[in-house]
């Protein structure tokens, strides 16, 4: 077993129960609108933030993808991968209320969730570009001009997620996120 594969299995079981905690939301969200019957409004906030958590969630699995290489054990790399993907896991956990009223609102609970959620996504993305500024290999990449205006255009739209009020200016923003995603996985 490679370093990467022992580290791997942390991290994996970790993102993926964040991948999962979204995806059960969105099933709760389904059942009580579409199966239960009941009065819930969901919006486009909050399927928006999910799509987003979703999305990056992929973008960093790819990313340990393609670190594989540089990772080694250790009590630090160990407790690094635990903090960062239970990170992501508090995030992906609170885009979706956990229980789902006759009346519950998905807007009203994107605009309490959301600096929470986006917040903590932003400062793993700051982590993240730490890392990758200190080992000379990634730092390289991450100085091109299409990597640093993917990663700039990214941070100006969670800060704008982050700040904007009401929902229209939140669409707006929550769009441009997913649409920044879907387009760079398509380049």
């Amino acid at each position: 077993m490679s370093d990467f594969e022992f580290i791997f299995a942390l991290f994996g079981l970790l993102l993926g129960l964040s991948l999962a905690e979204v995806l059960a939301g969105l099933a709760r969200a389904i059942e009580a609108k579409l199966i239960q019957g009941a009065a819930v409004k969901i919006g486009w906030l909050t399927p928006l933030l999910a799509a987003f958590v979703l999305l990056d969630l992929l973008s960093f699995w790819q990313a340990a993808w393609i670190n594989r290489d540089i990772v080694e054990i250790s009590g630090r790399t160990l407790m690094a991968v635990m903090i960062f993907a239970g990170a992501y896991y508090l995030a992906a956990s609170l885009v979706f209320p956990k229980s789902i009223g006759e009346r519950t609102d998905f807007d009203d609970h994107f605009f309490r969730v959301r600096r929470i959620v986006l917040g903590v996504m932003l400062v793993l993305l700051v982590c993240q570009l730490g890392w990758y500024l200190s080992v000379p290999a990634l730092a390289g990449l991450l100085s091109r001009p299409l990597a640093l205006g993917l990663t700039i255009v990214l941070v100006l739209l969670m800060i704008a997620a982050m700040v904007v009020r009401g929902p229209r200016w939140s669409r707006v923003a929550m769009l441009a996120l997913v649409a920044r995603y879907v387009v760079v996985y398509l380049i």
